[in-house]
């Protein structure tokens, strides 16, 4: 019978990706794998693995073979109808707990919330703040509220909005920050058919445009919901920094200023709305 050892040489998928599948797969921890290395698998599981393998060998995004990933220490529920979460857009919550730290009982608002990462993740690390998560897709919506409900005390609520961003919104609603990671990629970018991408849902990666006009509109629209010195941040592609400062400041933005990711791309860009 075959073990966990012969399915790791006869991989052809990089040692990483083959130790997630088994993981998952098997229903084993990653020191399993080594010390159960010799013990004998079950053919189903076999099986399963190696139909798992070859999808991925196919391109089809890992996180989305194992229905889940990490983000911000916590364990996403995603799927094709969602945005896979990026390391990168930790940065964005990081940014959004900044800005918050000396508010209690903190609004913020996730605009374009997809498996809810954000919205979730400023939610368990601020118990007290009050946070709203909006996206237009009702099976990203079905995602990201079985995700607060695994991941949130149930004495924590996140309020799941479905709108074409802030459209459906409480216009008398107000807010201390808001976030958004919101459709960025060029229409034209190959990216959009490379890799993992091919697998995401279209609209959660670009607006079929320049890439920046789902941020003029959130740029545009934020500040009538913004509490006085309220702050808008949002997650953009690695050489729209500029152009989103400069929409910020044009709206009547202060401070505004871009933070840069662990590789020192610039990231993420906001800035605070007194008028």
């Amino acid at each position: 019978m075959t073990t966990v050892a012969q399915l790791q040489r006869a991989s052809l998928l990089p040692a990483l990706e083959t130790r997630v599948l088994l993981t998952h797969v098997l229903g084993w921890r990653r020191t399993e794998l080594i010390t159960r290395d010799d013990e004998p698998l079950d053919p189903h599981a076999v099986q399963r693995f190696e139909a798992l393998a070859q999808r991925r060998l196919n391109g089809e995004p890992i996180a989305q073979l194992t229905g889940k990933r990490e983000f911000f220490g916590l364990e996403f529920e995603v799927s094709p109808d969602v945005l896979i979460p990026r390391p990168e857009t930790e940065l964005l919550v990081e940014t959004a707990l900044d800005a918050i730290a000396g508010t209690p009982n903190a609004r913020v608002l996730d605009l374009g919330t997809g498996t809810g990462a954000i919205a979730i993740s400023i939610a368990h690390a601020r118990p007290d703040a009050h946070v709203w998560a909006v996206d237009r897709s009702p099976a990203a919506l079905d995602v990201a509220r079985r995700n607060a409900r695994a991941l949130l005390d149930p004495a924590r609520t996140v309020t799941f909005i479905e709108s074409d961003w802030t459209a459906k919104l409480d216009p008398s609603l107000r807010f201390e920050a808001i976030v958004s990671n919101p459709p960025y990629i060029a229409s034209d970018d190959p990216h959009l058919t490379q890799g993992d991408l091919r697998f995401e849902p279209r609209g959660a990666l670009t607006d079929d445009a320049d890439g920046l006009s789902a941020i003029r509109v959130i740029v545009e629209t934020a500040p009538l919901l913004l509490a006085p010195n309220g702050v808008l941040w949002i997650e953009h592609g690695y050489d729209q920094a500029d152009a989103v400062r400069r929409l910020l400041t044009a709206r009547g933005f202060t401070d505004v200023r871009s933070i840069r990711d662990l590789a020192g791309i610039e990231r993420t860009s906001g800035g605070a709305f007194t008028a």
